[in-house]
């Protein structure tokens, strides 16, 4: 069957449109992660220590602090309570700069830190598989989202 030049235009700019969908979602998600990776990616020269919760609010949790050899005493840090912490946990963090917020390092932190990634790549293999009609790039995309997801949940 032949198509018409504006049958392939169309084929055309539904594909743009839709690639452009799949390249904001996963750049979006990228952004999101790295605005926490980078602490731990870079984490060369910041402060490193232990915390232990002591208590957590809705949305931050409070902890003493124990730093390394190198790193300077703080009396109290926050962190996210979104990093599956409870009161009494103890886990490695790296201090943000020229704040008393840290995030949590290791491989638990680092996984957690690329969870929009992961979410943005689910979201974004629905529109490979239903919008660009590439069912098997799609499927890759969405279980690899889907398991740094699972993998997190595991490790926290």
């Amino acid at each position: 069957m032949k198509r018409s030049s504006s049958q392939r235009a169309a084929l055309a700019g539904r594909r743009a449109a839709m690639g452009l969908v799949v390249l904001v979602l996963l750049v979006a998600g990228a952004w999101s992660s790295w605005n926490t990776a980078h602490h731990i990616v870079l984490a060369k020269g910041r402060d490193h220590g232990t915390v232990t919760v002591t208590g957590c609010g809705e949305e931050t949790c409070t902890a003493s602090y124990e730093p390394d050899a190198v790193s300077r005493e703080r009396p109290r840090v926050s962190l996210d309570a979104s990093v599956a912490a409870r009161e009494g946990d103890r886990f490695p963090v790296v201090v943000k700069p020229g704040t008393d917020a840290v995030v949590r390092t290791g491989l638990p932190g680092f996984l957690h830190a690329w969870v929009p990634l992961g979410g943005a790549m689910v979201l974004a293999a629905f529109v490979v598989g239903g919008g660009l009609r590439m069912a098997r790039t799609a499927w890759g995309v969405g279980t690899a989202g889907a398991a740094l997801l699972v993998a997190t949940f595991v490790a926290l």
